[in-house]
């Protein structure tokens, strides 16, 4: 477990002030005393809340996760503003960095009078593309800036040796939220691919490259056979499919009609090229050489631009910030206004998973005012119970035979947990950013990120190395058999050092038991107790666990959030794996707990210690939703929608059946429970 840099973060608490006493961790304020619990417990615990809760116009969901987000955005917005005032407290190059960064996004008027000159330079290489020559060099430029059309790149450990760092190539490019998309012929879809060529219209217009409908026409074919070629997201989900380990002449072979050597000497320009790399979807990346070979270069042109324009509109003049907003936020998410601004600013220096390049400059701030060495403490008390639980399930599991239960139990006691924030933060070494020129510190950024990644290819993996921001709600499971808990998640309603066990098990437990069996889903279970793509399962027992995924696959896929919207349950399988397995050894971590620090039976709030576990969790998944958001998520997410992340995982739980003892026979029962581990 990485320590915390107690003298930097109390110097920066001191400096910044510390954050407000956090909230009740279980409020129980929304619960129903109409509905019983054994009927519907997620309504149960949220149905008051629920019809007490608008939907402002700039939200598409609230839910306990956003409005943690949101909570610690407004923290960050004003430490934000107080480095901006006082530059004396800019004590870091991270700190500098962020501040520069954020003035610059918050700086409207700069942003209109730059207009476009900071992406400009992109923008006339894709103009001067005249040779189809000279597409590789511009579409490795393209990928070293952040634009992902269509190839996107990483370098990252390779699954099959985790000893060292490989360059992987997988497929992007897509305007669409999805490939299916393009193909569906539904009224929905219709009204999206409708909203998308107008955004695709304003954005080339507004910057001087007007298009007509066949121009539109030819754009949107293009990216059809993008999306033709394109995997699934439920087959996305195979790692073993998804490796393939190839020599740049191998690649040439594969896809003909692209000149890779010379696209892979400018992705990777700064390092010895790559003699093996890995091709996530050798299909698209034949796809696409074969676009390289025979598309018209006038449609190259046109797509390249769209591409790096809607990359950049939220950081361009409000006429293409605007138009983002009509596409993403209006057609698919069904927003009324935007967020406010500072969010937006913060998301966009930050991302959703805290993996953006400089985000990490975020967490150094958000941590000096928001976590504490006690509760980074309490995190790993609650991970070490709930992984010795999993422990005591595997030992227990009567499908599993002993030669892979070993191997099982030697994955789980490698794994590494992180929690909290990293010991040392980067230093960002070589990059500068100004107050005035948001497009250009997002170019400086992707350049700069993109020479720091090929630094990786020629150093060995750095194990303990955080890849996410401390300051984001959410929890990982990492490819290096790795789980990861940012300060920003160990928060209420998740967690709060100061609350009882049940509530601190229910939330942030129930998250850790979650995490920890991802390494244990459908894809997770492929990798051994060092993060490599093995198959350490004898063939019997590979089997036994395929038949318990598939009914966890086909409950999930019964079900209809909305007439017509069924969930796809290979999809979210490993997540709904994570969910049902993640509860029950979280439950039996709070009896570890209770045992060790007594309380077994003590009441708060008229509930037994099982019954606030149950209630903690159900309040960690509540969520009020758009329709638009809605149907996204269930053709998109991974993630099934809130309401069934509590109903099923409960409902197929005996532990929860006891709690509220609900009898044979009630919807909170089911009437074949499904388990895996």
């Amino acid at each position: 477990m990485p320590r915390l840099n107690r003298h930097r973060l109390a110097l920066a608490a001191t400096l910044l002030g510390l954050a407000a006493a956090p909230a009740t961790a279980l409020d129980l304020g929304g619960l129903s005393k109409d509905i019983r619990p054994c009927d519907d417990f997620y309504a149960f615990v949220n149905a008051n809340w629920d019809a007490a809760t608008e939907l402002p116009a700039s939200r598409a969901r609230i839910s306990s996760f956003d409005q943690l987000r949101q909570a610690n955005d407004e923290l960050l917005n004003k430490a934000l503003q107080e480095l901006a005032e006082k530059p004396a407290l800019q004590t870091t190059p991270g700190l500098r960095l962020i501040a520069a960064y954020y003035a610059s996004g918050m700086d409207e008027a700069a942003i209109e009078v730059r207009g476009l000159t900071s992406v400009t330079p992109l923008l006339n290489r894709i103009d001067a593309l005249q040779r189809r020559e000279d597409l590789p060099t511009l579409l490795a430029l393209l990928a070293r800036s952040s634009v992902a059309a269509p190839l996107a790149y990483s370098v990252q450990p390779d699954r099959k040796d985790t000893r060292r760092n490989v360059l992987a190539l997988g497929q992007s490019g897509l305007g669409l939220p999805d490939r299916d998309d393009y193909f569906r012929s539904d009224e929905r879809t219709r009204g999206v691919v409708a909203a998308y060529r107008t955004f695709a219209r304003t954005l080339l217009e507004t910057a001087g490259r007007p298009v007509d409908d066949a121009g539109l026409d030819a754009l949107m074919a293009f990216e059809t056979q993008l999306a033709e070629a394109s995997r699934e997201r439920a087959q996305m989900r195979d790692p073993n499919a998804s490796y393939n380990a190839m020599t740049p002449a191998e690649l040439a072979t594969a896809a003909p009609g692209l000149d890779w050597p010379a696209y892979l000497a400018v992705l990777t320009a700064g390092a010895k090229l790559p003699q093996r790399l890995l091709v996530g979807q050798p299909a698209f990346a034949a796809r696409v050489a074969r676009l390289a070979a025979e598309t018209p270069l006038e449609v190259w042109r046109s797509y390249l631009a769209l591409r790096v324009l809607d990359t950049a509109a939220p950081r361009l003049p409000k006429a293409f910030a605007n138009a983002a907003f009509e596409y993403r936020g209006k057609a698919l998410l069904g927003l009324q206004a935007p967020p406010p601004r500072n969010e937006d600013v913060i998301l966009q220096i930050g991302g959703r998973t805290g993996t953006e390049p400089v985000s990490m400059a975020l967490g150094e701030l958000f941590v000096a005012r928001a976590f504490s060495p006690e509760a980074q403490r309490r995190s790993l008390a609650l991970v070490e119970d709930i992984r010795a639980s999993m422990k005591e399930r595997i030992e227990k599991l009567d499908w599993m035979t002993p030669p892979t239960k070993a191997k099982a139990l030697e994955k789980l006691a490698r794994m590494q947990p992180l929690i909290g924030a990293p010991d040392k933060w980067p230093q960002y070494e070589g990059l500068q950013l100004t107050t005035n020129d948001y497009a250009g510190n997002w170019l400086k950024v992707a350049l700069w990120h993109s020479g720091q990644q090929m630094k990786d290819l020629d150093a060995p993996v750095e194990r303990g190395r955080w890849r996410t921001s401390p300051h984001i709600v959410n929890a990982f499971a990492g490819g290096l058999n790795q789980i990861t808990f940012p300060a920003g998640i160990l928060q209420p309603p998740f967690f709060d050092a100061k609350a009882d066990d049940a509530s601190n098990y229910g939330g942030i437990g129930m998250v850790i038991g979650h995490e920890i069996t991802h390494h244990f889903d459908d894809s997770g279970r492929n990798f051994d107790a060092g993060g490599s793509l093995t198959d350490w399962w004898t063939p019997a027992d590979a089997a036994g666990y395929k038949a318990r995924a598939d009914k966890v696959a086909a409950l999930y896929a019964a079900i209809s959030p909305l007439p017509g919207y069924n969930l796809d349950g290979r999809m979210t399988l490993g997540e709904n794996i994570s969910d049902m397995s993640g509860l029950p050894i979280a439950y039996e971590g709070l009896q570890r707990a209770l045992k060790r620090n007594g309380g077994a039976e003590k009441k708060i709030d008229g509930y037994t210690p099982a019954q606030r576990f149950f209630i903690s969790n159900a309040l960690i998944w509540r969520a009020k939703v758009r329709t638009e958001f809605l149907i996204n998520q269930i053709r998109t997410d991974n993630h099934s929608p809130a309401p069934y992340r509590v109903l099923t995982p409960m409902s197929n739980s005996a532990y929860f059946a006891q709690a509220f003892s609900c009898k044979a026979g009630s919807a909170m029962v089911a009437k074949d429970p499904v388990t895996v581990w």
